[in-house]
């Protein structure tokens, strides 16, 4: 991944390179300079030339800072186009597909990788033309040199990059830990409620610690490879010195001079062993992190974000056996539900509030994930929750959010008219009219968020409550405009009555259980959906001893009413389960 993300920039990696061989200048003549002022200059009475060859090593320096400072803006224009590329992955799964390790990447595997990136690249490039001003310098001096200080440096170099494997996979382990401690404690904050009513504060507490235990013993390991490095910076940056000091009196004889020998100790103390230390910190350390998160982000990166590994056209939508509960010792809002949905097919889904609907709907839209049990999708799907959101931007832009590709304006206005929003939209003032999201009614946001997915290329429709600020007239327009775009398949969560009868099918969630069939179908079987429509006066009662075991209410008109029994409430009007305002009796009836 590393590779892709950098191989695009090859201007700006050449632009680094140059850079850096301007700041390598600095480095050669630190100990070149050095020499040839003691052997040309101070020791052989001519301070004059001595001087002048430390004015040349400090008019290098000067060179050298204005090399780095070109050098960080060349970082900066490599490094920052990778984050952002990073950034745009893990948003664009994590808006569109249940990922619990979501907020871990982007808050801290993302910058970890920008900051990580950017030190490596600094380190390395440092340490490649700092060893090769130093090596060329000491060459330059005498070429006896090169053996005592390479032979160490190189296996320095190679006992460290035999750490990196396994520093990378404890590292891994590592991060690996830190997202399962996050999930876990994301657990807890949103099940804080219901594990104090089961009692399970002691269950979650073994939870979350076994997480942190797992965590420190990761930590633990990776801090024992970073002593292995220690002692590869000791081999290949300290071990040279100790030698060069030894073998001293055999180099001045085979032609090294004094300056030579205070030049190559200069090189090695001023350049080599801090360049080599940057190195190891850097690689050791930040060079595995960034490994790791890299791979893991790539495998964000590389998996579309729209599409589940399941493909059938006849059937877009299948959930079998799924559970889900908020908390692990709470009820299941869902148990085992098995539910498909056809291609084309428009399904209701109604029900108390609090009863699971909305959940029902993010699990099919990927927005969370089953405790057990498997929800298989086979197409793009778009959700409009209840909360339309509308942001600062043209209409245009809002309407076009969810196409890959810039659709023609006609279209966007054609869905706007479908669903109800082309008043709206002359109103504003066109497509090209920027839109201030507070200026807009909770309803006028529905219409915009409705043309927006009416537009979008998606087979799967998803209404979660997403007209409820709108009156029946207009939800039921908004509804069938959605209905008769061909191979659309369209989930309601419905809170009028009209939506469920406008519907293929009804879902009837009660909690205990979960009924199926369509609106007529459910009326004439379930005392619940009669209640929960307001439907049960408005139908004739059935009789005493129904084969459904289904015994009539009372109502105006039933036989045995002395005129005293009232519909207090609208038809039609949906209530909430068993929300009955009289309890009551009248007469013993």
């Amino acid at each position: 991944m590393l590779r892709h993300l950098l191989g695009r920039r090859k201007r700006v990696l050449l632009r680094l390179a140059g850079w850096s061989l301007l700041e390598s200048a600095q480095t050669f003549l630190l100990g070149f300079a050095l020499a040839r002022a003691l052997d040309d200059g101070f020791l052989t009475g001519h301070p004059a030339t001595g001087a002048g060859w430390l004015a040349a090593a400090g008019l290098a320096v000067f060179a050298g800072a204005f090399g780095t400072r070109r050098v960080y803006g060349a970082v900066a224009a490599l490094v920052e186009p990778v984050r952002d590329e990073l950034v745009r992955a893990v948003v664009t799964r994590g808006l569109r597909e249940a990922d619990d390790a979501a907020l871990s990447r982007l808050t801290q595997q993302v910058e970890l990788a920008r900051d990580t990136l950017a030190g490596l690249v600094l380190v390395s490039r440092t340490f490649v033309f700092t060893a090769a001003g130093a090596l060329f310098g000491l060459f330059a001096l005498a070429p006896v040199l090169l053996p005592v200080v390479a032979g160490p440096l190189l296996i320095g170099l190679a006992l460290f990059a035999a750490t990196l494997r396994p520093l990378a996979r404890r590292q891994e382990d590592f991060l690996a830990a830190d997202e399962r401690l996050a999930a876990e404690l994301g657990l807890l904050a949103t099940g804080l409620r219901d594990i104090a009513a089961a009692g399970a504060e002691e269950r979650a507490a073994l939870d979350a610690g076994a997480r942190i235990d797992d965590e420190y013993r990761a930590a633990r390991s990776l801090a024992h490879w970073g002593m292995v490095r220690t002692f590869a910076v000791g081999v290949g940056g300290r071990l040279p010195v100790l030698l060069l000091l030894v073998t001293a009196p055999w180099l001045l004889r085979h032609g090294v001079s004094a300056g030579g020998l205070a030049g190559a100790l200069a090189y090695l103390t001023q350049s080599l062993l801090p360049a080599l230390q940057a190195l190891v910190q850097g690689l050791g350390t930040s060079g595995s992190r960034l490994t790791v998160v890299l791979r893991r982000l790539a495998d964000v990166a590389q998996t579309p974000a729209a599409r589940v590994p399941y493909e059938d056209e006849a059937w877009p939508v299948r959930l079998r056996g799924v559970v889900f509960a908020y908390g692990p010792g709470a009820a299941p809002v869902l148990d085992r539900l098995d539910l498909a949905v056809p291609a084309g097919g428009h399904l209701a889904v109604a029900g108390p509030s609090g009863i699971g609907k909305s959940t029902l709907l993010a699990l099919i839209a990927g927005t969370l994930r089953p405790d057990a049990g498997e929800v298989l999708r086979g197409c793009d799907r778009v959700l409009v929750p209840q909360e339309a959101y509308v942001f600062t931007a043209s209409v245009r832009e809002n309407l076009g959010y969810f196409c890959e590709q810039s659709p023609h304006d006609s279209a966007l206005l054609a869905s706007a008219e479908a669903v109800g929003a082309g008043a709206l939209l002359a109103r504003l003032g066109g497509l090209d009219a920027v839109l201030d999201p507070a200026a807009l009614s909770a309803g006028e946001r529905q219409l915009v968020a409705l043309a927006r997915a009416h537009a979008s290329p998606a087979p799967l429709v998803l209404l979660d409550e997403a007209t409820c600020h709108l009156d029946p007239v207009a939800e039921a327009r908004a509804e069938r405009a959605f209905g008769e775009r061909p191979g659309r398949t369209l989930v309601v969560v419905a809170h009028r009555t009209g939506s469920a009868r406008r519907a293929d099918r009804v879902l009837l969630m009660d909690g205990a259980r979960a009924e199926l069939g369509t609106h007529e179908e459910l009326l004439a079987r379930s005392a619940f959906y009669r209640d929960l429509t307001g439907s049960g006066r408005s139908h004739p009662a059935l009789s005493l001893g129904d084969p459904n075991g289904v015994d009539p209410v009372a109502g105006p008109g039933l036989a045995g009413d002395g005129g005293h029994v009232v519909a207090h409430r609208a038809v039609g009007q949906v209530q909430a389960v068993r929300d009955v305002g009289d309890r009551g009796s009248f007469g013993g009836e």
